[in-house]
């Protein structure tokens, strides 16, 4: 998928996605140093501004750590939701980053708190095998994979991970739904991902497509949606000004748009991640989602 056809993908969906903001006024700065006095709480998108993959985007540790020496809180808020937090935790310090697990805030945790306050239920999950089971024993789950019994007997559909989904197992979900009609929690509403060799396909292409197809609207955990920034703000203080919060990420329809949704400041990265250099004042204007900065690098 390509650049334009992954941001025209964002656009089609836009009427399940959060209303755009008044926005702010894009200025152009060159990194997170430039605005870090007028911050005290910086929550950061993985892809795109810690990683690309496997790999620290270079100098961005080393930031990441001169904002923590300065006092500075720092989330890691991310859509990552194929793998534990744990497994999240243990990445990010691979990369060189200095994070306890209070500071990791993933969409996968959203969506395992609002399954707190849901009925009990046997779920189907889009999730791969490689990424195991943790933090999921307490749900009585089955892995989605080609046996149709399985989409036929479930009590409704998680989508956690799409590394292993295929083809073949979404028209199954399409089938089933259209057979019976059952609640569909997306705990990524990420369509894309920048990876080294291009863009991922996320559980939120494959959520938008069973909607097209099925008429089911699924719920969806995670950046864009406020969900993701409650979590955020349970650990802050409540008297925290939100005019000293910045969201800090590489997407407008994700990063950009949730932190609108959230009421908080927002600098879009447009170096790396999902712009990766190209230009990026035709899409703010194309799309309307305005951030407050355009940082060239984290």
């Amino acid at each position: 998928m390509t650049l334009e056809e992954a941001f025209a993908a964002y656009e089609a969906a836009r009427a399940r996605l959060p209303e755009a903001q008044e926005g702010g006024l894009a200025t152009r700065n060159g990194n997170l140093d430039d605005i870090a006095d007028q911050f005290d709480v910086f929550l950061l998108d993985a892809f795109g501004v810690l990683n690309i993959g496997e790999h620290a985007i270079p100098g961005v540790p080393e930031r990441v750590a001169g904002l923590q020496a300065k006092g500075k809180r720092v989330f890691v808020v991310t859509n990552a939701a194929g793998y534990s937090n744990a497994t999240l935790l243990a990445k990010y310090a691979r990369l060189g980053y200095d994070f306890t697990q209070e500071d990791v805030i993933s969409s996968r945790m959203t969506l395992l708190h609002a399954l707190t306050e849901e009925p009990e239920r046997h779920w189907g999950a889009m999730l791969s095998k490689a990424a195991g089971y943790a933090d999921l024993e307490d749900i009585t789950l089955t892995r989605l994979e080609e046996d149709r019994s399985v989409y036929a007997k479930v009590d409704g559909f998680l989508c956690l991970g799409a590394a292993e989904w295929t083809q073949e197992r979404q028209a199954l979900l399409e089938e089933a739904l259209l057979e019976r009609p059952r609640p569909v929690m997306v705990a990524n509403p990420d369509i894309v991902a920048p990876r080294e060799n291009g863009f991922s396909t996320e559980p939120g292409n494959y959520a938008h497509r069973l909607a097209d197809k099925t008429g089911v609207a699924p719920k969806f955990y995670g950046k864009p949606f406020a969900n993701i920034y409650d979590l955020v703000f349970a650990r802050l203080e409540n008297d925290i000004d939100r005019s000293r919060v910045v969201m800090v990420g590489d997407s407008l329809h994700t990063d950009i748009l949730g932190a609108q949704t959230a009421g908080i400041s927002s600098a879009l990265i447009s170096g790396f991640g999902f712009f990766a250099g190209a230009e990026v004042h035709a899409p703010i204007a194309q799309s309307g989602i305005r951030p407050d900065f355009v940082l060239e690098r984290p």
